[in-house]
């Protein structure tokens, strides 16, 4: 059954070239939204917080600032609505989820940048 699931997804998912981003990250997600007929293009800036599943089922979450709210949103990776993802910049943190980067705020929250 399993061999059936993976046979689908690789099949009939399509695959955007998109780059290598992985927690600590600043990232742009440029996505596209259908309101009625129209169309528009809308992005989303902010530290990607982490990168979860396999396949065509992953997904990143992005958390940034709103005012004083930190916004978290759930992208799943093979999204149709997703024109195009910028790197920003390339954080430099020890841990594959960033969970506590949410309790910090002020300069606490700032990560450090990485040379990749």
């Amino acid at each position: 059954m399993e061999s059936l699931i993976k046979y689908v997804q690789d099949e009939f998912v399509e695959r955007k070239d998109l780059p290598q981003f992985a927690a600590g990250d600043t990232i742009t997600v440029y996505y596209e939204i259908r309101e009625g007929q129209k169309t528009r293009t809308q992005f989303y800036r902010g530290v990607v917080i982490q990168k979860r599943g396999s396949g065509s089922s992953q997904t990143f979450t992005i958390r940034k600032m709103s005012g004083t709210i930190g916004v978290e949103r759930i992208f799943p990776l093979n999204l149709p609505a997703i024109q195009k993802i910028e790197v920003n910049k390339r954080g430099k943190v020890r841990r594959a989820r960033i969970y506590y980067f949410r309790e910090l705020t002020g300069k606490k929250a700032r990560i450090k940048e990485a040379n990749r």
